[in-house]
């Protein structure tokens, strides 16, 4: 199983996650926003798979900082929403948990933490 887990290292959201994930004896790689950013090519891939919708987070301070007119460019444009997430990674719902279940030959692609959701992928 290669399992890589997106988001920022001192979330709350993404250490719950974390320990979900060391409960069911789960592997993964963490990569770090902050530390290592994101490639535009991979927020386009997981916006082209879940939609734009699931991923922006529109509740945390990094939206509410934006000018109107940057909201407004995101909200009429899925290109610009997604340069904006790439430009402030902290909008990106976390955390993103992406790979492959080896076991069962699986693609996985996740966004947000949900337990029972991470109990039936991973156990």
């Amino acid at each position: 199983m290669t399992i890589t887990i997106y988001g920022i290292k001192s979330c709350s959201t993404m250490k719950k996650a974390f320990t979900k994930l060391d409960d069911l004896d789960v592997s993964y790689d963490f990569h770090d926003y902050k530390k290592q950013g994101i490639e535009k090519e991979t927020v386009q891939r997981w916006v082209n798979e879940l939609g734009i919708e699931k991923m922006l987070n529109k509740r945390g301070t990094t939206w509410r900082k934006l000018d109107d007119s940057q909201k407004q460019a995101a909200d009429a444009n899925v290109d610009n929403a997604i340069d904006l997430l790439v430009e402030n990674t902290s909008m990106i719902k976390r955390p993103i948990v992406e790979g492959q279940l080896a076991d069962r030959d699986q693609a996985v692609l996740l966004c947000g933490f949900d337990e029972s959701e991470f109990n039936k992928v991973f156990s």
